[in-house]
């Protein structure tokens, strides 16, 4: 991978990671039109090296509130910190057995198959509509909810899903403040990041040929210093924006994409 190509692809991670658009979608759309001919193995990798990056510049963004909840565990008190970390693992569980039991398939699917992300786009274009319409509350992420949105989570490791449209989208559909929703989204993917790279460290499935090793450095400076402004703007843009502008965007990158599919058959 060229450079300039690692950097494009990195600043997109970091720019979409945080909107309801698919991080993953617009990789597979970015490495398509850049003419990235690299395996599915190859391609999960550099993806999940991008998606490793911007869960740092949440930690970084979130540190504030990552400290009080530490703080708040350490009390050893079934507080309201504690709640929250549990609710974050019981998000986790479809995603975990969806990554352990089908992670074959799913790398397959990571490989410039553009017509799924441009399907996929158009499924994540529905929900945020279904979202938009939905009231405001002050309501709380419950564990229900909290399964139910690690449901959504599960589903948007498919490219072209947006994991943070699906889980807000989710959240808010189940009567949850979108504040609140934002923020157990954006925190809620970050172990499972990390789980995933110490599951392929210790495994030895995250190999890479020591050429690609400049790109994979770039991509991920590129994405991180992207996910840090990114967050802190996209953020607030979710909480203050109508959610149905980035469903007409995801619409709009949808048909481009199957368009595109078609016409390259």
């Amino acid at each position: 991978m060229e450079i300039i190509d690692a950097i494009i692809l990195g600043i997109i991670q970091g720019l979409t990671e945080f909107l309801p658009v698919s991080s993953s979608g617009h990789l597979e759309l970015g490495k398509a039109i850049l003419g990235d001919n690299s395996i599915p193995e190859e391609s999960l990798l550099f993806t999940v090296v991008l998606h490793f990056a911007t869960a740092l510049s949440t930690i970084v963004i979130f540190r504030k509130d990552i400290l009080d909840i530490i703080k708040g565990i350490l009390k050893f008190e079934w507080n309201e910190d504690l709640q929250f970390v549990s609710k974050i693992i019981v998000s986790m569980i479809p995603a975990v057995i969806v990554g352990v039991f089908f992670e074959k398939q799913l790398e397959q699917l990571f490989g410039s198959n553009i017509l799924l992300v441009g399907c996929m786009l158009i499924v994540t274009a529905i929900l945020l509509f279904l979202a938009d319409k939905a009231k405001n509350t002050n309501k709380k992420v419950s564990f229900k909810n909290a399964f139910i949105i690690g449901i959504s989570q599960a589903i948007a490791m498919l490219p072209g899903i947006s994991r943070s449209g699906a889980t807000i989208s989710t959240s808010v559909l189940l009567g949850n403040d979108k504040t609140k929703a934002a923020r157990f989204s954006f925190l809620m993917v970050v172990p499972l990041i990390f789980g995933k790279i110490a599951k392929d460290i210790i495994s030895g499935d995250l190999t890479y040929d020591s050429e690609n090793f400049t790109s994979l450095s770039i991509g991920f400076v590129s994405a991180f210093i992207a996910g840090l402004f990114a967050c802190t703007w996209m953020i607030a843009l979710v909480k203050k924006s109508k959610l149905s502008y980035f469903a007409i965007y995801c619409i709009i990158a949808g048909i481009s994409a199957i368009v595109f599919s078609l016409l390259n058959l």
